[in-house]
């Protein structure tokens, strides 16, 4: 994988309408260096690779007079890459370079003169001095996920020594005059292609890019390019969409997502800004899919609790229901009435709700006597953590108000039932709501991207994800 570090993160990059982005992406040098390293390691495979025609011939080679000889068998030992570079050209592209490699071979030699005079031997060849530019361009695929491909490329082969084991010193002069310069010539036209071939090599793995990436049976979050990316001298940034969407049906939210800006941080490979917006088209999706309701029953509340669901202990606080529905058990309805919001300060991420809360009585026959309904405004507080290659949370309670929408038991004091609410949401609520929050949603990657060293903080508008990267 040439550069897959940050090739492959760094080619999410379209052309597309350019509009704020819900999530930021930031490339840093020590994430250029890991890129550098794996794109190394893929060119001498490829160099490897090259395979060296043989050579034949009939030249006149003092003091022996008119030879024939043949060069054949040539296969590469090793290849060395002690001198390479990867640099960003800042509002244009990427540019590698390769100084000093060496590739080193052997081979099978043989020569006839004076028509009857037969020799053959095997041969070392080292050829030194070999430097490889080329220069690298990002785009965008028909499907929206990125593809790359090299502008241009040069290569250039210094010089080759050779070692003949067997046969007199006239052989050197044979290969100096006649070999030489051709041999290095069929290595040269070969280095290119494979340098070429690299990044190409590229584009299957780009398009394992999850531009839409499915969640659960309800949403999926895209993650296209809304912008082409902003290359740096020494990071390159990019610009996703980040947003969430119910399976099938692409409507845009009531909101759209402000503009930030990342940090001048540098510490980790990667760093990925994910704003309230995205958070926030996620509650936009679930509310329209109907699922932000939770029903309570009096079997999740552990059995160690004096606080009941039944009308006996509903029925001290609200006599009516005592007097109307003696003895029986109850269910209360949570609904979501507004999309609930997320806000992201520094070190502190908050989520508003707005639920009414019905109150039922569960008949013999199991049918729902409707007792009251409350509007209920709570605020929590949400731990965002990375799981994997997922962002999921955590949330506490931190405070709620009641107030009486409608009553079918007469009149009563709302805030005696504070207590029994706080029970329901410590023991059912908030922990409900934490399993699937715990799931978490996935984050842009592709293929087999794994992250370490993972760091996350809360900012204003937006959580910063700080990471290092392996690929398997």
């Amino acid at each position: 994988m040439f550069l897959c570090c940050w090739l492959v993160l760094g080619a999410l990059i379209p052309a597309t309408l350019s509009i704020d982005p819900g999530v930021k992406v930031r490339l840093t040098e020590k994430g250029i260096e890991y890129g550098r390293q794996l794109g190394m390691a893929a060119m001498q495979q490829k160099l490897n690779s090259i395979q060296v025609p043989d050579f034949s011939g009939k030249e006149r080679v003092s003091p022996i007079g008119k030879v024939r000889y043949n060069l054949s068998n040539i296969r590469v030992l090793k290849v060395g890459i002690p001198k390479s570079s990867v640099d960003l050209v800042p509002g244009t592209g990427v540019k590698m370079s390769i100084g000093d490699a060496f590739i080193s071979l052997n081979g099978r030699w043989k020569v006839k003169y004076l028509r009857i005079i037969k020799h053959s031997g095997s041969f070392d060849l080292n050829v030194n001095g070999l430097n490889i530019a080329t220069t690298i361009s990002i785009k965008t695929d028909e499907t929206g996920r990125p593809a790359v491909s090299s502008d241009s490329c040069s290569a250039a082969v210094g010089s080759a020594k050779v070692k003949f084991h067997g046969g007199g010193s006239w052989l050197y002069n044979l290969f100096t005059r006649f070999i030489d310069k051709a041999l290095r010539n069929a290595m040269q036209k070969q280095i290119c292609p494979r340098a070429t071939s690299v990044v190409s090599d590229l584009n299957p793995q780009l398009k394992t890019l999850n531009v839409l990436a499915k969640v659960d049976k309800y949403a999926e979050i895209e993650y296209s390019m809304v912008s082409s990316p902003t290359v740096l001298k020494s990071s390159i940034d990019l610009n996703l969409k980040g947003e969430f969407y119910n399976i099938g049906k692409h409507q845009e939210p009531p909101f759209s997502p402000a503009a930030f800006n990342l940090p001048p941080q540098n510490n980790n490979m990667l760093y990925i800004g994910m704003s309230a917006f995205t958070v926030n088209s996620a509650a936009f999706v679930y509310n329209n899919a109907g699922v932000l309701s939770l029903s309570v029953t009096d079997d999740m509340i552990p059995k160690s609790s004096p606080i009941r669901l039944n009308t006996n202990t509903f029925g001290v606080i609200i006599p009516g229901i005592a007097k109307q529905f003696p003895g029986l058990m109850m269910k209360l309805l949570m609904k979501m009435e507004k999309i609930p919001t997320l806000t992201f300060e520094t070190n502190n991420a908050s989520v508003q709700a707005t639920t009414t809360v019905t109150a039922f009585a569960i008949q013999t026959n199991s049918t729902l006597s409707p007792l009251f309904v409350l509007n209920l405004e709570a605020s929590v507080s949400a731990r965002m953590f990375v799981s994997e290659m997922k962002l999921a949370a955590a949330v506490t309670l931190n405070k709620m108000d009641l107030t009486l929408a409608k009553s079918n038991v007469g009149d009563f004091q709302v805030s005696a039932l504070n207590s029994i609410l706080q029970v329901v949401f410590k023991w059912v609520v908030i922990p409900t709501v934490n399993v699937q929050l715990a799931k978490g949603y996935p984050l842009p990657t592709i293929g087999k991207m794994k992250l370490v060293n993972t760091q996350l903080n809360v900012l204003k508008d937006y959580i910063l994800i700080g990471t290092d990267v392996q690929f398997s």
